[in-house]
């Protein structure tokens, strides 16, 4: 797969404390030689500072940041389906703008996409070498249940798609179902996945982890 530009989406809602740094490790961050890249940032009206830093990033970037912007605040999916939208790059990356995930990290995601292997990588924190392609979505969910299961709901990953993939599958889910969503549309229509191993900082509610039960029972509703 010959790739130009990659599209690196982040959603955005009352992260001022992790926004600037993230932004600033997503602009430093390895890609292919060659490759350009876009950063679409979509505010879902935060109520924080949040915007502000991250349009002051923009001004710097010369034009490597996109900053769009929600008027009223729809959730995480809303955000990721207008970044989808507007994303103009091969590929699509999937970045939450804290720092639970290292954006030096993108070389691997991208890798298996780039070589045609695959249609979409998922970045796992439970593999410790290699990558490999996940077959039999569904027989593998039913061996590993609570492993899959608590992994989609708790968005346990960062993730790597072909972006004309992304915009033909329609999206409904506004909140954060969206990541149980494309991965169950992405198995109903037997695309070629990668797993990948990345590694994972994350952050308790007390830091300003944000999914909790509700968000929880509701992508369960979605895988449904």
């Amino acid at each position: 797969m010959r790739i130009s530009r990659v599209s690196i989406l982040v959603p955005l809602y009352n992260e001022e404390e992790f926004i600037g740094p993230l932004l600033d490790k997503v602009l430093a961050a390895p890609l292919p030689a060659g490759v350009d890249r876009e950063i679409l940032v979509v505010d879902d009206c935060s109520t924080d500072d949040s915007l502000q830093i991250a349009q002051a990033k923009a001004e710097q970037a010369r034009g490597a940041i996109r900053i769009l912007r929600h008027e009223k605040n729809r959730g995480k999916g809303a955000a990721m389906q207008t970044a989808i939208q507007q994303a103009t790059g091969e590929i699509s990356i999937f970045q939450d703008a804290d720092l639970e995930y290292n954006p030096e990290e993108y070389l691997k995601l991208i890798a298996p996409l780039e070589e045609g292997k695959a249609d979409a990588v998922y970045g796992s924190r439970f593999m410790i070498t290699g990558e490999r392609r996940v077959l039999y979505f569904w027989h593998s969910v039913a061996n590993r249940f609570l492993t899959s299961f608590c992994n989609m709901v708790a968005d346990l990953n960062l993730k790597a798609f072909r972006t004309s993939l992304l915009k033909s599958i329609p999206l409904r889910s506004n909140r954060f179902g969206i990541e149980p969503e494309i991965t169950i549309k992405l198995a109903r229509r037997q695309v070629r996945v990668y797993e990948t191993p990345i590694s994972y900082h994350g952050r308790t509610y007390e830091e300003g982890k944000k999914i909790g039960l509700k968000d929880a029972i509701q992508a369960i509703f979605v895988i449904v």
